[in-house]
């Protein structure tokens, strides 16, 4: 009777084998959005995201396209830096496309102008509130795919956006923080005015 020797299999580092990159092409994790799915964007906002995605389909991703075909038609693609930087970027491309396309077909986009004159917080407000301390703050709330905290916006999902929204001028409201709870006030609400037509 002859001995039967199992050899040992171990995992290879994906950097021997000859592996897809299919785990790259996995859609970039969405931020959270509410219970109800919807996406509230500013229509400005909705604007930069549609021209970012049509930027991609119409000039970008052609472009990367022909770069690839060309570098293919070189020979030796293993070797080959423009035809793997290329797909590469053709991939982040997609992806970009897909998280793009998913969040407009969601969106929902409101007009914060709509309430212009109003002392109630709404998407889109410009609130300024106090600390105990009398220390004051301003912040917009907007939606999670165009705020941008260096300019002093906030998403409306966030925690001070939640605590803010549908309170009023002279409203004391607490927020919740890492160093628990902090008692705010309501200073000042404003929107932008209605476009002239």
């Amino acid at each position: 009777m002859g001995l039967f020797y199992e050899t040992p299999v171990y995992p290879m580092s994906k950097a021997f084998t000859k592996e897809s990159d299919a785990d790259d092409d996995e859609d970039v994790q969405l931020p959270a959005l509410s219970a109800g799915g919807k996406n509230y964007m500013t229509p400005a906002g909705y604007a930069v995201l549609r021209a970012e995605l049509l930027d991609l389909m119409d000039n970008e991703r052609p472009t990367i396209v022909d770069v690839v075909h060309w570098a293919a038609s070189n020979g030796d693609r293993s070797e080959n830096g423009d035809y793997l930087y290329g797909k590469k970027r053709l991939r982040e491309i997609d992806r970009r496309i897909r998280f793009l396309t998913k969040r407009l077909e969601i969106a929902e986009v409101t007009e914060p102008s709509l309430h212009f004159g109003s002392d109630q917080v709404f998407f889109g407000a410009t609130v300024t509130y106090a600390d105990p301390a009398g220390a004051q703050r301003s912040i917009r709330i907007m939606g999670i795919d165009e705020a941008d905290s260096a300019r002093g916006e906030v998403s409306w999902v966030s925690p001070i956006a939640r605590t803010l929204l549908k309170a009023r001028v002279g409203d004391e409201l607490t927020l919740m923080t890492p160093h628990g709870p902090l008692l705010i006030e309501v200073l000042q609400v404003a929107y932008p005015p209605p476009a002239v037509a």
